[in-house]
């Protein structure tokens, strides 16, 4: 992997910590310090659950010395933070640029700066990086057949529940397990995304080693969502099935990564 693909994930390793400690454990304050406010509470708290899930994916994937064992982190990010970017300037008046709170007044100008930079950032040194002459080690630790079938489907739930609440909100969001606005809809359909293109990516990668910083990070990002709905149980609507359902898919990430970091063939 080049120098500078590990600056760019190292970096953005600690400005999504910074987001998800802002998200996750300062969740009840975001008028205070964050770049706009959310509610209700369980939409920053998973938002920040993403935040600190995508900290280990990007700090682990830096850490490796080949690509193909680093790459993992690359399109989910990259599209992600492009998403998140468009978001962003569509609903550029919810966010704290004249707030009298010169925290959430900083924090909004940061983010916008961040997304700003990041996303033509690293599409440049993804560039150079392909073009690195080389070639792929042999996969070693291939996934069982059954995970990447179970990983297809989580992708084609994620990727297309996520595009409809990106282009969709108000038809799509009545059906999320809370309540969702205009702005935290397209970012929380952001997410969904690029954990679509992240689990579509481990089925093409077909190797745990390959993958090993992915699947850490899924693991906690479901350790952590489950960890949101017990804080904020009062925000969600027990009584839809879609709720449960919501449930179910998160117990599946936290058992597919588990499973598979433990199981190895």
């Amino acid at each position: 992997m080049s120098h500078s693909m590990r600056v760019i994930l190292l970096a953005a390793s600690a400005l999504v910590f910074l987001a998800g400690f802002q998200l996750f454990i300062l969740t009840d304050y975001t008028n205070l310090y964050f770049a706009w406010t959310i509610q209700p509470s369980l939409t920053a708290a998973f938002l920040g659950a993403g935040y600190f899930s995508s900290f280990l994916l990007e700090f682990l994937a830096s850490r490796e010395k080949e690509w193909c064992r680093g790459r993992i982190a690359v399109p989910a990010v990259f599209t992600f933070t492009t998403l998140t970017l468009v978001a962003t300037l569509l609903h550029i008046d919810r966010f704290h640029f004249g707030s009298p709170y010169v925290f959430a007044r900083t924090a909004a100008w940061f983010w916008l700066a961040i997304y700003a930079l990041v996303p033509p950032a690293l599409l440049s040194i993804w560039i150079h990086q392909v073009r690195i002459p080389g070639n792929d080690s042999t996969r070693t630790v291939p996934l069982a057949s059954w995970i990447r079938v179970v990983l297809g489907a989580q992708s084609i739930i994620l990727l297309t529940l996520g595009i409809g609440l990106f282009v969709a909100t108000s038809s799509v969001a009545p059906i999320w397990p809370w309540k969702l606005t205009p702005l935290t809809g397209q970012a929380v359909g952001a997410w969904l995304i690029g954990l679509g293109i992240f689990a579509a990516h481990s089925v093409h990668e077909n190797d745990t080693l390959r993958i090993r910083s992915g699947l850490v990070s899924y693991v906690l990002l479901g350790s952590l969502q489950l960890v949101a709905l017990f804080r904020y149980a009062g925000n969600v609507n027990w009584g839809t099935p879609n709720t449960w359902t919501y449930l179910l898919f998160i117990f599946s990430i936290v058992f597919v990564g588990l499973f598979t970091l433990t199981h190895r063939r």
